[in-house]
């Protein structure tokens, strides 16, 4: 693995040698990739547009980073910006320059990466769901070669992120080149088995529960059993503490136990709000497919979704912050499927009885 790393540290140094120039842009992917603006920003876009893709979304991405965290837990992944530092390959006075940035210093083990991880699934969803949606039987008047333009041109844009997250990653010193290959060729792995699995789209409350309950389950056995392995989980975060330029850049919401926790909030807030009865009389009702209905849903859960990440959740007690960002996690969804949608029913309906 020192030739591997020692070559990731040469193609790092080599970006941020000259693409220093690119940095607001490669900040910018970064962001792009974040797992956490699948339920900020994508998934209130296609839910309203189509529920079984936003639906699969949820449970894509929840599965994607559940994976990641085990993956995270065997690997044991360094990461550029503390490996550099303690590694016996170089000499103290020959240790290679990498330079941190403010979101350098994942707390995490290093591969796969999450960000190309949970983009590469996302997005892999966004664009085989566009693509359906443009079988050949519904454009029967265009040409085969416009068809075949649209797809390319849709998965040329896939490429174009997913390269661009990954070299964001990269770029800034928090991951080695292999680590977001696997994470971006292992998202879209996960994606892809879960175009097989049509049961997620009409799953029962019950099921959502049995899978937070099967997933924490897991987790936690995984975790226990690393303990009497006398390994220690979170080993990694003592490197980040000790190895990240500036303390202020350390956060305990990129510990691998906070993107669980978070994951599993989301889709037990999924499960409660389309099982809901708001869900069934707003979106399932005669409103549901109106062209202004979901736009209005999707303006306002924007709209709304923005202004709620201003809220932070407290990080002075970690268990707290855990339950906190469960309640966080799960009111997403809840408000963009079932709360959002049922309030904007009510106001169509007031309309029409004013207008009667």
């Amino acid at each position: 693995m020192d030739f591997i790393h020692s070559f990731g540290v040469l193609v790092i140094q080599y970006l941020q040698s000259n693409c220093r120039e690119y940095h607001s842009f490669l900040n910018f992917m970064s962001i792009v990739g974040d797992p956490r603006n699948i339920f900020s920003v994508y998934f209130p876009l296609w839910f309203h547009f189509n529920h079984n893709v936003g639906t699969k979304m949820i449970w894509v991405a929840v599965i994607g980073d559940w994976f990641n965290l085990i993956f995270k837990w065997i690997l044991f992944g360094q990461r550029p910006y503390w490996w550099v530092q303690e590694t016996y390959l170089y000499h103290n006075n020959s240790i290679p320059h990498l330079d941190q940035f403010h979101i350098t210093c994942e707390t995490g083990p290093g591969s796969p990466s999450g960000h190309a991880m949970g983009s590469s699934c996302v997005w892999y969803v966004m664009i085989t769901s566009a693509l359906n949606f443009a079988r050949p039987s519904s454009l029967s008047s265009v040409r085969s070669f416009q068809r075949w333009m649209l797809k390319s041109c849709l998965w040329m844009t896939f490429w174009v992120i997913q390269i661009s997250v990954c070299l964001s990653r990269v770029f800034i010193a928090t991951h080695f080149p292999h680590q977001v290959i696997l994470g971006l060729v292992t998202g879209m792995l996960v994606a892809e088995v879960f175009d097989h699995i049509p049961s997620v789209y009409n799953a029962s409350f019950k099921v959502y529960l049995q899978a937070n309950v099967f997933l924490l389950t897991m987790a936690v056995c995984f975790y226990l059993l690393l303990k009497l392995l006398d390994i220690d989980p979170s080993w990694s975060v003592n490197k980040a503490k000790k190895w990240c330029a500036n303390p202020d850049w350390i956060h305990l919401d990129t510990t691998p136990f906070a993107g669980l926790v978070r994951n599993l909030g989301a889709l037990f807030g999924l499960g409660l709000a389309v099982n809901s009865e708001m869900f069934i009389q707003s979106c399932k009702g005669k409103n549901g497919c109106k062209t202004v209905f979901k736009l209005t849903c999707m303006s306002t859960a924007l709209t709304f979704l923005q202004l709620y990440d201003l809220i932070k959740v407290p990080t002075d007690t970690e268990v707290l912050f855990y339950l906190l960002s469960f309640c966080k996690s799960a009111s997403v969804p809840l408000t963009v499927v079932a709360v959002i949608p049922y309030c904007v029913h009510l106001l169509i309906k007031d309309d029409k009885r004013k207008l009667a």
